[in-house]
């Protein structure tokens, strides 16, 4: 649902170009920078999802549209802002300044155009990727613990093995059209959305393309990848859908 509080409007009533998803949860100290980063057209949608700080309030004082999910997970927050979205790309990105937004304009480029009907008048496929990820590339050490970025080299293998989906990072920031998104049916509400987003994608037989993005130290505690307790926790939820692919299910 919607924050009580009312979003700060675009420039001049702007339709935005594209809509950034950003979970957030105690991440006030991170999300000027972030923020800030935003080209220009792309609107930014932070999911509280059960905040303590001030991470509404700022958010929503820097113009960002902010929405209250309080059902916690990953999955619940990154699909909350989906809905909330209007945009015709949706792209989602970490709220804890990890990644740079700036570099989503590039991320945009890669996905194909919408498909006009051919001259019989039957849909085409359109060119270009239905679903593009940033390969997260470390600007620093610090930026990506070992033990999390060991467990996304196996996660990486299982997939490609289970799936046929050559990945080398399942990164969290992605880019797609919101009608692709939305047609996916996405069910996870936990730290599986991500793969789950994946594996949907390519089910349907969906190009997905991955680009080089800077990954750098974030900004405060870690909720997932940079404590063990929070990996072995993705891990899990992960396994769950690659044994479903697995079985057929």
């Amino acid at each position: 649902m919607t924050d009580a509080g009312a979003p700060v409007p675009l420039p001049d009533a702007a339709v935005p170009l594209v809509d950034v998803v950003l979970p957030c949860l105690d991440e006030a100290a991170a999300l000027p920078w972030v923020l800030g980063r935003l080209p220009a057209g792309y609107r930014a949608i932070v999911v509280d999802n059960g905040s303590t700080d001030d991470s509404a309030a700022v958010a929503r004082a820097l113009g960002a549209l902010v929405v209250s999910e309080p059902r916690r997970g990953f999955g619940s927050a990154a699909h909350a802002g989906l809905l909330a979205a209007t945009a015709d790309t949706v792209a989602f990105c970490d709220a804890d300044a990890s990644m740079d937004p700036a570099e989503l304009p590039r991320m945009v480029a890669l996905l194909g155009a919408a498909a006009a009907p051919s001259a019989a008048g039957q849909p085409q496929q359109p060119t270009g990727a239905r679903l593009v990820l940033g390969r997260r590339r470390p600007t620093a050490r610090g930026s990506w613990p070992l033990h999390a970025r060991l467990a996304n080299r196996a996660l990486s293998l299982l997939i490609r093995l289970r799936s046929g989906v050559v990945l080398h990072d399942l990164g969290p920031m992605r880019v797609a059209r919101r009608a692709d998104l939305l047609a996916l049916g996405l069910e996870d509400r936990r730290s599986g959305y991500p793969l789950e987003m994946v594996l949907r994608t390519n089910d349907r037989g969906w190009r997905i393309v991955e680009t080089d993005t800077g990954y750098s130290p974030r900004v405060g505690r870690s909720k997932v990848t940079g404590t063990l307790r929070g990996t072995v926790g993705a891990i899990r939820d992960m396994s769950r859908l690659l044994r479903a692919v697995r079985n057929g299910g």
